[in-house]
């Protein structure tokens, strides 16, 4: 098997670099051939408490002997994959007894051509708790924008510790070791992502990735399930055909500065974005959760953070990230006047939070700190009642877009903002 990433300490470069020094152009060193680019990911949570996970997902806190069947669209194609399983915050280690990946036929039914994953030539790997593994080179013609199916065996006993809790896609449990057939019988369907945490094609030529890292906006929550409908998906396709890999790194209840429902920003920046192979560029869009959390149901101790707390820590990510030679793109501050009134939660919204939340877009337009600006908020805001999203792109709870406001968001992501070369997108570009 071949081991991934690992956490790395953040070298003394990082935090001596100047905070506005710019990157390079992260565009100009390609790909030799054959090199590996992650086309699809999901960053990892730790699961909260087992009790309140089936009510949550829909997912058992235990498996026992269950096939778990999982659906991902690439962004960028090729002809080799292969699979990345993370237990990221596992206590324990997993065992996965199979493993098979095909293209997706729709509905969960995989496609003829289903093949074996193998790890080091073994049909089982075990996922050391904390750790991940990659899977052995598969030669599978996978198209760009083209759906893969994976199938995992997990015998009796199996205690999931990590995961992705939100993923906008099915997936499904059936009993015993189905990992070949070609569509489930009776399954289970559940919402969240387990143990998959990247799928990787083969790359050449001036290919890169470019990481989405935010919270459950960028994650696509109010997005229409199994539509990928979020706004990196639909980045994802206005740059079809550059060899640009959109990953998204969003967690529901993400957090810039602290950790929510997953740790923070700042503390998964290495592992989510930086050890990404030939990761060009971020787009930052996190911090809302910062600003709405504090006094909320979700934190009613913790104190809303002044503007000035939220600056320095995209400083100190701006300063990390171009050390590494990482263009860095702030994305603004989403409306959410009204959110999550019509639910339990209490307490996200105030004037008092609006007020940083204009001061923080403010500087993120203008404090030229940032290599290129998207603006989210003015994508979205309605334009007679500009704290708040526009009716016709709210999915309803007044925080998160619907499929409409999400394509509206993506549209202020071009090549330009991206830093890709115009040579690199003239090319790309269909004539």
């Amino acid at each position: 098997m071949f081991p991934v990433r690992m956490l790395r300490a953040l070298s003394a470069l990082a935090l001596s670099v100047p905070l506005y020094a710019a990157a390079p152009n992260a565009w100009a060193e390609p790909l030799h051939d054959h090199a590996w680019l992650t086309s699809w990911m999901a960053s990892q949570q730790p699961v909260w408490q087992p009790a309140e996970l089936p009510l949550a997902t829909g997912l058992p806190a235990n498996l026992s002997g269950q096939t778990v069947r999982q659906v991902a669209r690439l962004s960028v194609g090729g002809k080799q994959v292969r699979v990345v399983l993370a237990n990221t915050y596992g206590r324990k280690a997993v065992t996965v007894a199979a493993a098979q990946l095909a293209r997706h036929a729709g509905g969960g039914v995989a496609a003829p051509g289903s093949q074996p994953l193998t790890f080091g030539g073994r049909a089982a790997v075990t996922i050391p708790a904390g750790g991940s593994v990659a899977s052995d080179a598969l030669q599978l013609a996978a198209p760009a924008l083209g759906e893969l199916v994976l199938s995992l065996y997990l015998p009796a006993g199996t205690a999931i510790g990590s995961f992705h809790w939100d993923g906008r896609q099915t997936a499904w449990l059936a009993p015993g070791n189905v990992t070949g057939r070609s569509a489930l019988t009776r399954p289970t369907a559940f919402n969240a992502r387990v143990l998959l945490s990247e799928i990787q094609v083969d790359a050449a030529g001036q290919a890169g990735a470019v990481v989405a890292l935010g919270d459950s906006i960028t994650e696509g929550n109010g997005s229409t399930p199994d539509a990928n409908r979020r706004w990196p998906d639909v980045l994802a396709q206005q740059l079809a055909g550059q060899s640009v890999a959109v990953l998204n790194a969003g967690i529901s209840g993400g957090r810039l500065l602290r950790d929510g429902m997953g740790v923070s920003a700042m503390a998964r920046l290495q592992r989510d974005v930086l050890d990404q192979p030939h990761v060009r560029a971020v787009i930052v869009a996190i911090g809302i959760n910062d600003i709405g959390w504090p006094g909320s149901t979700f934190a009613p101790a913790d104190a809303v953070p002044q503007a000035a707390e939220l600056i320095d820590g995209y400083r100190r990510l701006i300063a990390q990230a171009h050390a590494r030679g990482v263009r860095v793109i702030g994305a603004t501050i989403t409306p959410f006047a009204g959110a999550l009134r019509d639910t339990p939660i209490r307490g996200y919204y105030g004037a008092a939070k609006e007020a940083v939340r204009q001061a923080v877009n403010d500087w993120i337009r203008h404090g030229g700190a940032f290599d290129a600006v998207a603006d989210f908020d003015a994508a979205v805001r309605d334009p007679a009642r500009p704290v708040a999203l526009l009716p016709a792109f709210d999915s309803g709870d007044h925080l998160h877009p619907g499929d409409a406001g999400y394509r509206a968001m993506a549209a202020r992501v071009d090549a330009a903002v991206l830093g890709i070369p115009a040579k690199q997108h003239a090319a790309a570009t269909p004539r």
